[in-house]
């Protein structure tokens, strides 16, 4: 009886030990007497042969990989310090596991290196100006790179540009002049438009003599509303027309 027993226990315990879980978002990639199977297992509950079968699971979920600040000296020699975040997933377990060691170091590292080429090729103001061009350019970059490992890069993010101090008085000072030349161009072409308007006002009333008199009228009705005690008394030019003759 008792030797029954034990061949029984062994055998449940090779079936119980062979059982695996996977999450909705895990994969299974199944390296059998270290060769692989062919075959991706999950999600829910697997069987693997006990001491023949390896399963190595592999997460599916989208990665933030943090790239930490990376020192950098741009086209134009300006030294700056750059982070930025690289979304990822594994689309291909089996790659992901065969074709690198380990493809989060190796994904990250190669964020870190292209980071670093991409915007040493490019000037400071292109950087500050075109982020989202860079953006795009730094994931065509790394998605095409990171393929064979069977990951697809969906986003890479410029997340802060440290300049150093000199550099930022720089551009302050840079933007205060350019705020005062766009402030001189407006009062400037403001004064020219009230210049024209008053030669336009000029030549109408030197063609009708009789304008002039009105506009004096005008003068004198928008003085009266200003609560003064002046008096001002208008005089027809033409009664001082004899005192201004020419003498024999």
């Amino acid at each position: 009886m008792g030797s029954t027993i034990v061949p029984v226990v062994i055998v449940v315990f090779l079936i119980l030990s062979g059982i695996k879980i996977l999450n909705e978002y895990e994969r299974g990639v199944v390296l059998r007497l270290g060769k692989y199977t062919g075959s991706i297992k999950g999600p829910g509950i697997i069987w693997i042969i006990p001491f023949v079968d390896k399963m190595i699971k592999v997460d599916l979920r989208l990665i933030a990989d943090d790239v930490p600040p990376q020192d950098i000296i741009t086209k134009d020699n300006v030294s700056i310090k750059v982070n930025a975040v690289v979304y990822y997933r594994v689309m291909q377990p089996e790659k992901a596991i065969l074709e690198v060691y380990n493809y989060l170091y190796a994904t990250s590292q190669l964020a870190q290196t292209t980071l670093r080429s991409v915007l040493g090729q490019s000037e400071l103001d292109e950087l500050l100006a075109h982020r989202e061009k860079i953006n795009t350019h730094l994931q065509e970059i790394l998605d095409k790179d990171t393929d064979n490992w069977g990951i697809k890069v969906s986003k890479v993010e410029v997340k802060h540009i440290d300049l150093p101090q000199e550099m930022q008085r720089a551009m302050a000072k840079q933007a205060e002049a350019e705020r005062e030349r766009r402030a001189k161009i407006i009062a400037a072409d403001g004064e020219f438009q009230a210049a024209e308007k008053l030669a336009q006002a000029a030549r109408i009333i030197s063609e009708s003599p009789g304008a002039l008199q009105l506009r004096f009228l005008q003068t004198m009705r928008e003085v009266s509303t200003e609560h003064n005690t002046t008096t001002i008394l208008p005089l027809p030019i033409e009664l001082f027309k004899p005192f201004f003759g020419n003498k024999s």
